[in-house]
């Protein structure tokens, strides 16, 4: 198991001091969105090219951090087409660019039909999944021509929000270039809180051969929703998540999100802890 952590949770930085103070706390895996954690590195489109791609990781890599996700999250649903296109491009120049960052995984959430990305109640219908999979499969057709993985995460107010849904995708995709961003708490919200260990058991037998790396964070219930909380700080079991991981994903990176600096190493330690019991 290699924890991480996601880059961007430290702020917008220049990369010599994100990556210094990432070193300090003791993380040597991240998720990377660029544009989001960089000082000076715009991320629009055509901007990329393997020049910045290699030097970026190049910088972190004499600091012992790799870079285990590519972070691209964006709408592949948007509303307007020409917007969804130049998000698409997007994505595949993060696929294009991938290896030269040392990475080979590029990962989106599946986004909403509202372009704001707040929820609406057609995401879960059948015109929000042709409209997912005829993204994800342009995608995917990318990703094979760099022998590169699209990570795909699911999240209960989006396109993708059921374990079901999931396996869904991926038979529709039918390729080893798809795999699962896993963050357990995206499958839950108020309404099925209550049966997490059956969500979670769900995801495993579903598409646990198919899951590239997992998104550690908790959550509470507080004022009828569900609020994130650092690893630790919540109701997640995570003696079951790290049970499945410890025996069918051992090496897996586990990188955690959503957080600010005072409570990372506490979340590290934490995970550390549960995965040695189990």
């Amino acid at each position: 198991m290699n924890i991480g952590i996601r880059a961007h949770d430290f702020g917008k930085l220049p990369i010599e001091q994100l990556a210094d103070k990432i070193s300090q706390k003791g993380f040597n895996y991240i998720q990377l969105a660029h544009g989001k954690a960089l000082e000076g590195v715009d991320s629009d489109l055509g901007c990329l090219n393997a020049n910045i791609a290699r030097h970026i990781g190049s910088t972190f890599k004499r600091k012992g951090i790799e870079i285990s996700v590519l972070g691209c999250y964006i709408n592949l649903v948007h509303p307007d087409k020409n917007e969804r296109r130049r998000l698409l491009d997007k994505f595949k120049e993060h696929l294009r660019y991938a290896r030269d960052f040392g990475c080979n995984i590029v990962a989106t959430e599946t986004g909403s039909l509202n372009a704001d990305l707040s929820f609406n109640h057609e995401n879960h219908g059948e015109k929000a999944f042709d409209s997912i999979a005829e993204s994800i499969r342009e995608l995917v057709r990318e990703a094979e021509r760099f022998d590169v993985i699209v990570g795909v995460e699911g999240v209960a107010k989006y396109t993708i929000h059921t374990p079901d849904r999931m396996r869904r995708l991926l038979d529709a995709i039918n390729s080893n270039n798809l795999q699962v961003i896993f963050d357990p708490v995206n499958f839950i919200d108020i309404n099925n809180y209550k049966e997490q260990d059956k969500i979670i058991n769900k995801c495993f037998e579903l598409f646990g051969d198919k899951i590239a790396a997992v998104h550690a964070k908790d959550f509470i219930v507080q004022d009828g929703e569900i609020k994130s909380v650092p690893a630790g700080k919540g109701i997640l079991n995570y003696e079951l998540v790290m049970k499945f991981l410890k025996q069918r994903k051992p090496s897996i990176d586990i990188l955690i999100e959503d957080i600010k600096e005072p409570f990372m190493e506490e979340s590290k330690k934490f995970i550390e802890g549960i995965y040695e019991r189990v």
